[in-house]
């Protein structure tokens, strides 16, 4: 069972939704969160910003293609991705933005992929604005819902306060389109992986299609409606908390309808050490441009 909790009681201190934290954080890897700061109109406008932007043309799509920009921002279209060398890329597109950094900053001239600029569609209309203010909103909320989560599986809540200064966080969305006819048992929307980074807050149009590995096997399946979220985490906050808190594998394998999540990776300032207390160093920016050189097809190739 994945506990849906309440964003409002969590911040509170409500002791039944402490244990229920506890139970989603370090056992299950997964969470659905709702009646947060965020508004079910915002999402909806999120989402169907990323639809209107999907269902543009190929070739209109393709001047944003981040295979030409070499980094991890614009367009991915289908194939470009591969999360589990054992599958095949998964065919899903997607759409990445992140962090912004001035051109004064000392850590804009240091050209790490994670902080990549961003590159900004001309269509749909509005699509850069949409999109920074929900980044906006999303990483600020994020951030409040790290810190209590982690207060609750008694970690230090106040840590992660200073650690998100830059954060090298991803605001992706993830078209899927109806699974090919022609799939075979190595084709998914997003094959088996677990995310990479800290914590995940996922908006999804509502579609059934994200499932949710169990520790004894088999899957469960997720979802939630808009202005609802699920929550899970990454490999980096796993490290980070010595195994306290747990990253899940998932996957989608895809259905006859297409389907819209909008997912928000938050990640620490590039320079911040994730090792847990006592380990050997290691800095968030060396975990995650590793992690991205071996999913990013032209980060492969290149």
């Amino acid at each position: 069972m994945i506990p849906r909790i309440d964003a409002e009681a969590l911040m509170a201190g409500d002791a039944r939704t402490l244990a229920d934290v506890v139970t989603g954080a370090t056992n299950v890897g997964f969470l659905t969160v709702h009646n947060t700061p965020l508004s079910t109109a915002q999402v909806r406008d999120v989402i169907e910003t990323y639809r209107a932007f999907f269902h543009l043309p190929a070739t209109q799509k393709a001047a944003f293609d981040m295979a030409r920009t070499g980094s991890n921002r614009g367009w991915g279209a289908s194939g470009s991705e591969q999360v589990n060398p054992d599958a095949n890329p998964d065919y899903k597109q997607v759409f990445d933005c992140g962090t912004t950094l001035g051109a004064d900053d000392p850590v804009s001239k240091l050209g790490l992929l994670t902080y990549a600029p961003n590159v900004w569609p001309d269509q749909p209309p509005g699509f850069a604005d949409t999109l920074r203010a929900y980044y906006d909103a999303s990483t600020a909320f994020a951030l409040e819902l790290l810190c209590a989560i982690a207060g609750a599986v008694g970690e230090d809540a106040g840590y992660f306060r200073d650690k998100f200064t830059r954060p090298m966080a991803l605001l992706r969305g993830n078209f899927y389109p109806e699974r090919p006819v022609d799939a075979g048992e190595k084709d998914f929307g997003i094959a088996t992986h677990t995310d990479y980074g800290c914590l995940t807050l996922l908006a999804t149009d509502g579609s059934p299609g994200l499932e949710v590995r169990k520790r004894g096997g088999g899957w469960i399946p997720v979802s939630a409606p808009p202005g609802e979220f699920v929550v899970n985490f990454g490999e980096m906050l796993e490290m980070w908390t010595d195994r306290k808190i747990v990253a899940t594998p998932h996957r989608v394998v895809g259905t006859q309808a297409e389907r819209i999540s909008v997912p928000l990776f938050f990640n620490p300032s590039h320079d911040v050490n994730v090792a847990p207390v006592g380990a050997e160093p290691v800095t968030a920016v060396v975990h995650l441009e590793r992690r991205y050189q071996e999913t990013y097809v032209h980060l492969q190739k290149g």
